[in-house]
């Protein structure tokens, strides 16, 4: 479904689906009808009723205006979704209404219904974050002889090559990817405690419940109820902060590439994408501006879940209230952010010529660190820099290239052979290991494509 006019910014059609108002009430319904099942199952609620339950357990005929008042009446979802449930299968069969949410409590129902939604949002936002790297990994194949200038304090700096850079992308992103695969993996765990954690209102069968629901609901089990320990939700919530940082990071740099200054390398534009509405001959970094906007939304709520951890007792006040809104902000700007870099990235443009020419533009002064180091090897540290002062003023004050202003001086071709100096701003000259760096940041892509491969 299309997002709101208000969130049209801040999520994808997919995750807008997920968090839309029929879907939450879909998961709510879901541990009903699954707790049900399980309990009739055991033994522990009649089987008839159990029926009864999961018949009623559809989205319709539930009012979501009324759901939505009854919700900020009680605090949680669980009461009015409890009483509109029990109404529904009371005029089916009277007695089976009695059985519904047997034994759970308003926040078991809350956050097993989060935690699917949760679920469903794991493959939307994992498939994006690995088209990211697979497009990173080609651009950082295809561009490992590209030179570009590397720029340190937004000023010019010692060349890198394109691939470095792409790969520098890629290698936060994988292990971000990585971290949130983990993050998902331990918190996707079903909720079921009853009032303080304990079951106890149905004796000794708690924890049997607990553990059949999980399976039913095709989620973990944890060791024990935790209403009050948000552990793994937080944890989950960071990644999902630090994977949205890396994305922010590769959009910035690519939206300084595309400055009409800098003409590095572009996004895809058209289809209404990167268009201005006064100015034809914009192409504005779009991608990256939403990816970016994610960015700055995301490290104020992922903040707002972390001072919400500190709970009371076995059941919290105001804590886990909060969560809901935070949770699906964040994962939805993470899936933004994911689907709009995973589009940049796969349509991304690189500008060779250009990168060569604005090195050329430095007139060689980005390789004063190579001359100085030659130097310093055969006339000391103060000489060597009293050298290259000199010889960057003149190279500014005349319009000359470093390599032609240094063949002028006396002390710098005795100290170092013409042929060096003639050679001292070939960029390719001095890249250091920048090919070697590359090779290991994209070697565990490689590595993973080769299994999926074999796999197949």
């Amino acid at each position: 479904m299309p997002a709101r006019l208000i969130e049209s910014l801040a999520t994808t059609e997919p995750l807008a689906e997920l968090f839309s108002d029929r879907s939450v009430l879909q998961a709510l319904l879901d541990f009903e009808a699954g707790l049900a099942r399980v309990q009739a199952r055991l033994g522990i609620i009649p089987a008839k009723a159990a029926k009864a339950i999961i018949a009623a357990a559809k989205p319709e005929g539930f009012d979501i205006g009324e759901l939505s008042h009854g919700m900020l009446r009680g605090g949680t979802a669980g009461i009015p979704l409890s009483k509109a449930l029990t109404e529904k299968v009371a005029r089916v069969d009277k007695q089976a209404a009695a059985f519904v949410h047997w034994g759970a409590t308003s926040q078991d129902v809350a956050d097993t219904a989060l935690i699917l939604l949760l679920k469903r949002a794991k493959p939307i936002l994992i498939k994006d974050v690995l088209e990211i790297e697979a497009a990173l990994l080609k651009l950082s194949e295809k561009h490992k002889g590209t030179v570009m200038l590397g720029r340190t304090l937004m000023q010019a700096a010692t060349p890198i090559t394109f691939g470095l850079k792409a790969a520098g992308w890629l290698g936060a992103i994988r292990r971000n990817r990585e971290h949130l695969e983990a993050a998902f993996e331990q918190a996707l765990v079903v909720q079921f405690g009853g009032a303080t954690g304990t079951c106890a209102a149905l004796g000794h069968k708690g924890a049997q419940v607990m553990r059949a629901l999980a399976k039913e609901l095709g989620l973990g089990s944890p060791d024990a109820p935790w209403h009050t320990h948000r552990d793994r939700l937080a944890a989950l919530v960071c990644a999902c902060g630090i994977l949205t940082g890396s994305l922010g990071k590769m959009a910035r740099d690519i939206s300084l590439l595309m400055q009409n200054e800098v003409a590095e390398a572009a996004e895809p534009g058209g289809d209404g994408r990167g268009g201005s509405s006064t100015m034809p001959h914009k192409r504005n970094p779009i991608g990256c501006a939403v990816t970016l906007a994610a960015a700055h939304r995301v490290p104020g709520e992922v903040a707002s879940f972390l001072s919400a951890m500190v709970q009371e007792h076995e059941r919290g006040v105001g804590g886990w209230q909060m969560e809901w809104p935070v949770v699906a902000t964040v994962i939805q700007s993470t899936g933004l952010a994911a689907a709009s870099m995973s589009e940049v990235a796969r349509g991304l443009t690189v500008d060779k010529k250009r990168m060569s020419a604005n090195i050329e533009n430095t007139r060689g002064m980005i390789f004063a660190e190579r001359a100085s180091m030659l130097l310093k090897e055969r006339l000391g540290r103060q000489e060597a820099h009293a050298l290259m002062e000199e010889a960057s003023k003149k190279s500014a004050a005349e319009k000359k290239t470093l390599s032609e202003v240094l063949a002028e001086i006396p002390e710098v071709t005795s100290a170092i052979e013409r042929s060096i100096v003639r050679k001292i701003d070939v960029p390719k000259e001095y890249l250091g290991s920048a090919e070697e760096f590359r090779k290991a940041l994209t070697a565990g892509n490689k590595a993973r494509t080769k299994r999926k491969k074999f796999s197949r």
